[in-house]
């Protein structure tokens, strides 16, 4: 529940602080990459990229542009600071990855740096792939779900690059909140398996609960052999 109240601080600060920034100023979207939900359903020609336009009409000068991108690349990392709660609450229980904590931060800014740089240009794209494709990635994850973390970072980096902050911030409270859910739920543990489909009766367990368990199962064990070896003893 901490996690809970975490996130309904951090998510009801954040929205607050835009609404107070648009009450001020009504036009802030056109200062400060926090996007207008509309611009992404502009309809244009097929092929074209008028749709991913990057809208900030009032940035034409470089101490503007400089704020714009400070605030877009500062932007994606905040949005990162409650998704890496998220992963340190659900991983508690086991070993954390630092290395990947700190590619959940680092990604977003790498992600929103390109997406500026390479941002209609096709010259660039090719460009950037051709230097990607020549870094070979070795790291193996060690949960198949730290990948969607990961996935998350990158779009957080893609939305802040072209100006969507506010896109930005609803999917991570989306994917925070679902996370944290299906978490409490404990959804889809089995004890013998451990397969992820199906739904736990007996709810989340506790460390506690979890060592409790494994010292009985010792126990038992021991008893056991105990038991054989009397056995064992009274026959001769």
């Amino acid at each position: 529940m901490r996690l809970f109240l975490r996130l309904n601080l951090f998510y009801g600060s954040l929205g607050l602080l835009i609404w107070v920034g648009y009450q001020l100023v009504p036009d802030l979207n056109r200062y400060l990459p926090l996007g207008v939900i509309e611009n992404l359903f502009d309809q244009g020609m097929p092929g074209d990229l008028n749709g991913v336009v990057i809208h900030a009409s009032n940035v034409t000068s470089q101490v503007s542009g400089l704020v714009w991108l400070v605030a877009a690349i500062f932007g994606a990392v905040i949005l990162m600071i409650p998704v890496m709660w998220t992963y340190i609450t659900i991983r508690r229980e086991s070993k954390l990855d630092q290395s990947l904590l700190q590619t959940m931060l680092i990604i977003p800014i790498a992600v929103t740096g390109i997406v500026l740089i390479v941002h209609n240009s096709l010259a660039l794209a090719f460009s950037l792939a051709g230097v990607v494709a020549g870094i070979r990635f070795r790291y193996a994850l060690k949960n198949p779900a730290d990948s969607l973390f990961l996935f998350l970072a990158i779009g957080v980096g893609l939305a802040c690059g072209i100006g969507m902050f506010v896109v930005a911030a609803v999917m991570t409270a989306i994917f925070n909140y679902t996370f944290l859910v299906l978490w409490q739920m404990n959804y889809g543990w089995n004890q013998e398996s451990k397969r992820y489909m199906s739904h736990s009766p007996r709810g989340r367990l506790t460390p506690v609960e979890l060592e409790e368990m494994a010292q009985k199962d010792i126990q038992s064990k021991l008893n056991q052999q105990m038991h054989e070896q009397l056995m064992k003893e009274q026959k001769k």
